[in-house]
């Protein structure tokens, strides 16, 4: 058993694994802020960490036999990644910015960019990852020398402290450190904690180390020779590349059940690795014990394939399992630890079987090598070929497997592998009957994998049915028309009744009814103003830049008007585009309009390559929740994308408010703020939200509608546009107005470097909350926003479809429907156009209903309402407005409907008696004042309670006409 130091060294290596997974997520943070999407920025870091880990354990296996104190050298390593941890923000700020600024513009094509790019990445990464992959050699040579006979033992236990640290570092890095000290912050926390490391380890080294032990043959506990190593050396090699290709289809395939958000890929990662931990857990009492090692590595090859040809099926059930506890999970704020733990518990049902046989194949191949005579340099060279595989496994993978074949195909590849290496090691076992054992496990593989790849299961109705988000693993969304496992993302389109769904990752990024005879989707108001917008408010606009495909709409709108001659898109992933041709007719001038271009690339390198300034720059993502999406709503970006607009240009960005909230909102609004000028919110619908920024000046209004322009008219009329006013009336506020009311939130300026919005989306997904701020204050009893001069004093003029949803179109639409009911003594309440005003109208048609010191509840809180509804309709006219006073008719009609006291029709404000109730007097029509109009709802001359009256001068943009006179004369019953 290992002495006191050992134990130690055990200890010590948990907290190397752990700093380790610190840096391999944060590394993963910073290079897709340079790489684009996250999905490649997270194969990179692993195909880097890999092979900068693979080249350390081979250069560990040449130098440690020579070395007299492993344990130093390990010491001084630890000590050399935690100062380039130290050191790396600032070397990474230094060169990306350099690159993007001096570089990137320089080089012609976008494949020398690329190349480029990955090297700078790799330039930033592979330093430290070389010296990670001398540790786990280096500590493990120093341990067999303080313990040869329990060698077995050792290097297992070592791969279990090493991973279970790495695992719970993983989930430290993505639950607790980030947020807490941003990715700087938690970079330099584990570099402390690595010279912390090291410093104990030289403080044991400094006792000495034993002799290297001697490379010699255990007296035929395994075979030896050359050719067994290389069997061995190319197994690690092989089962590194299965072993690759299970986890990045395995957090595919889970992203589609647990959400594509940054939390449940490190749940995703920290199960994978803790699997692999259970596995050398398990392994290190036996290794030592095993007669026959190679079978035993064959048979645990071959069930490994078995094993993940199964995952298939557990995975088929995940959905169901989600939609359950999603069923009994309230969405709160205490219930989102308990979807993340459930999320974490269906990452293990998926992984834990094959990964803990695969956990137990490095110690096992490393075992039998010692064995076999090949000392110390058997660790490294071992390591070394595995993480070799994994490179390989990772790009196979993204690159060439899932855009083949599919997720299912890959998975069931990667098991077919793993089977064939099996068969291949029991070969070499020695076992009497080993080639009928190999036969036997090849067509017990070969039949199992070509059942499970033919078995109906996995429908890509399931696949994109986003059981994260509605909790139905078979919702009724309709039959899927098109479904790809792209590079990046798993894209689908589906739906029924004319109206289809662009999916990612089972998340809806836009839909649209093909019919143009039914009502528009609400998304396509979204993307169809996004497009029309810019042109609207900047209609000499030449250049658009587009972030993100979506359905192609908004470049169809933009197209659809003569002034732009060039629409640049630029998309991630060649798939969404793929997809949105489902959408045809409705978008087909983006797809054959010669001035509309699509590049696949990163939107930052796209621009810093090009160099170009756009008129109008786009951006379509807008589900911040989405690993990676939240970088395009940092001040950073921000802060590169004003550059590349031209002067005058205008920034418009699509916001969701749905699935966020107010602190969220305020972080991305500050961000925005700190680098343009000015700003101005539109809602689009009740769910979303539109920015346009400036670099320079305030925000233009927008112009007259282009009517000469019939097909740009024919996109608009689509979503009930007619007139100007009905664009202008979404403005929810400008920078001067809203700036303020996010700063008293206190929410920190989201950043790439401390990604709250990133970190937190997740959580208001799960809640399904909604930011209302905005929409709130536009609709407030207070007129806040005028007060502020956040209005400029458009008013529609005649009500909206009922198809348009936008709360500000339909408070004005309301409020004039209330105005023409009131205004017209035939007209029946009941048969308002505004389902909403129906009530309203039914308590002010009643004469006197405010009557008293005590009005019914009922009646005030109706009042209330209406003024709520009816305040933003008209704006007030000033007291000197002609024909404000009241007429000797308006008196004599307002008395007669007096049943108590005579009225006391004057031209002074409503005066407070002793009791503190008010007179309902005719006073002038100004903002001050209380509308003549009101004198025959409340009983013109009567007392009423002071709450009336409050709720009544809400009530006090209802003077519209020129005289008291003309609008009292609507509240006859």
């Amino acid at each position: 058993m290992p002495d006191r130091n050992v134990k130690l060294l055990f200890a010590l290596f948990a907290l190397s694994g752990f700093t380790g997974l610190i840096y391999e997520s944060v590394w993963s943070h910073y290079l897709k802020l340079f790489l684009g999407a996250a999905a490649f920025a997270q194969s990179f870091v692993l195909a880097a960490f890999m092979g900068g880990m693979a080249l350390g354990a081979w250069l560990a296996s040449r130098w440690s036999a020579r070395l007299k104190n492993l344990l130093a050298a390990y010491g001084w390593i630890e000590a050399a990644i935690g100062v380039a941890a130290l050191v790396f923000h600032e070397s990474y700020l230094l060169l990306t910015q350099f690159s993007l600024d001096q570089v990137l513009p320089a080089l012609g094509s976008p494949g020398a960019v690329e190349i480029y790019k990955y090297s700078l990445c790799a330039v930033l990464i592979v330093p430290q990852t070389l010296l990670l992959g001398m540790t786990f050699p280096l500590l493990s040579g120093a341990v067999i020398r303080r313990g040869p006979e329990a060698s077995g033992h050792h290097l297992a236990m070592l791969y279990f402290t090493n991973s279970i640290g790495a695992a719970a570092g993983a989930l430290a890095a993505a639950f607790l450190l980030i947020g807490w000290l941003g990715m700087p912050g938690t970079m330099r926390l584990a570099g402390a904690l690595n010279l912390a490391l090291a410093a104990a380890v030289l403080a044991i080294a400094r006792l000495g180390e034993p002799a290297a032990v001697a490379a010699a043959h255990s007296g035929g506990a395994a075979p030896s020779g050359n050719p067994v190593a290389r069997l061995f050396l190319a197994a690690a090699f092989v089962t590194g590349l299965a072993s690759f290709i299970y986890e990045i289809v395995w957090i595919r395939m889970l992203s589609l059940v647990l959400g594509s958000s940054f939390h449940a890929f490190e749940l995703m990662l920290s199960a994978f690795i803790t699997g692999l931990a259970l596995g050398g857990l398990w392994i290190r009492r036996r290794i030592d014990r095993l007669a026959d090692p190679v079978r035993f590595a064959g048979l645990v090859q071959v069930f490994m394939g078995l094993a993940a040809l199964a995952t298939i099926f557990v995975y088929h059930w995940t959905f169901d399992w989600m939609a359950w506890v999603l069923g009994v999970l309230q969405r709160n704020d205490s219930a989102y630890p308990l979807f993340n733990l459930f999320g974490h518990a269906l990452a293990f049902a998926v992984m834990l079987p094959a990964t803990f046989l695969a956990g137990m194949t490095l110690p096992l191949f490393t075992q039998v090598l010692l064995r076999g005579g090949r000392g110390e340099r058997a660790i490294g060279q071992v390591y070394a070929a595995n993480t070799l595989g994994a490179i390989a496994g990772v790009l196979l993978a993204v690159h060439v497997l899932m855009p083949a074949v599919g997720l299912k195909l890959a998975l069931v590849v990667g098991a077919a592998i793993d089977i064939l290496l099996g068969t291949w090691v029991l070969r070499y076992s020695k076992a009497a009957s080993r080639r009928i054992h190999a036969f036997a496990a090849v067509i017990v593989g070969m039949l199992a994998a070509t059942a499970t790849a033919r078995a109906a299961i996995l429908e890509p109705e399931r696949l994109s049915s986003g059981v994260f988000r509605h909790g139905q693993a078979a919702p009724e969304f309709g039959p899927v028309f098109f479904y790809r496992d792209g590079k990046t993302a798993s894209v689908a389109v589906r739906g029924r009744e004319g109206a289809l769904s662009i999916l990612t990752n089972g998340k809806s990024d836009a839909a649209l009814r093909l019919d143009p005879n039914q009502p528009p989707t609400q998304d396509e108001f979204t993307m169809t103003l996004l497009g029309a917008l810019p042109l609207l408010i900047k209609p000499d606009a030449k250049t658009f830049a587009n972030i993100g495909w979506g359905s192609g709409l908004s470049v169809e709108v933009a197209l659809s008007h003569s002034g732009p001659v060039v629409v640049d898109t630029v998309e991630i992933e060649p798939a969404m585009v793929a997809g949105a041709h489902s959408f045809s007719p409705r978008v087909d001038r983006a797809y054959r309009d010669a001035r509309s271009n699509v590049y696949f690339e990163d939107a930052k390198s796209y621009f810093a390559r090009h160099g170009k300034r756009y008129d109008v720059i786009m951006s379509e993502p807008s589900n911040l929740w989405v690993n990676g999406v939240a970088a395009l709503f940092t001040t950073e970006f921000y802060r590169d994308t004003k550059r590349y607009l031209a002067p005058g240009g205008l920034f418009v960005q699509w916001l969701h408010a749905y699935d966020f909230n107010d602190r969220l909102l305020g972080s991305v609004v500050s961000a925005l703020g700190e680098n343009f000028a000015d700003y101005e919110i539109y809602e689009t619908n009740p769910g979303d939200l539109m920015v346009v920024a400036v670099a320079e000046g305030l925000v233009p209004r927008p112009k007259p509608l282009p009517e000469k322009e019939e097909a740009f008219m024919g996109q608009l009329r689509r979503i009930g546009i007619t007139r100007s006013e009905e664009i202008a009336v979404r403005s929810l506020g400008a920078k001067k107005q809203i700036g303020p009311l996010f700063a008293a939130l206190g929410a920190p300026v989201n950043s790439d470097f401390h990604p709250l919005v990133q970190l937190e989306a997740p959580r208001s997904r799960f809640d399904g909350s909604m930011a209302r701020a905005v929409q709130e204050l536009a609709a407030a009893p207070l007129p806040i926003l005028e007060m502020t001069g956040g209005t400029h004093g458009v008013y529609l003029k005649q009500p909206v479809p009922d198809y348009v949803s936008s709360f500000p179109l339909r408070v004005q639409s309301g409020a004039l429907e209330i105005a023409r009911v009131l205004a017209d003594r035939s007209a029946d309440p009941l048969r308002a156009s505004e389902a909403a005003a129906i009530p309203i109208l039914l308590a002010l048609k009643h004469p006197a209903a405010l009557c008293g010191d005590e009005p019914p509840k009922a009646a005030i809180e109706l009042l209330h309402r209406a003024g709520e509804v009816t305040q933003p309709a008209r704006p007030v006219r000033p007291a000197s407005a002609k024909g404000s006073s009241c007429t000797a008719r308006s008196r004599r009609a307002t008395r007669m409907r007096c049943s108590r006291a005579p009225a006391r029709c004057s031209r002074d404000r409503p005066k407070a008696g002793a009791n503190g109730a008010a007179t309902c007097s005719a006073p002038r029509c100004s903002a001050r004042t209380l509308p003549a109009s009101m004198r025959k709802v409340c009983g013109c001359g009567k007392p009423i309670g002071a709450r009336s009256i409050r709720a009544a001068r809400s009530l006090r943009t209802w003077c519209t006409s020129p005289t008291c006179n003309e609008v009292g004369g609507g509240f006859s019953p």
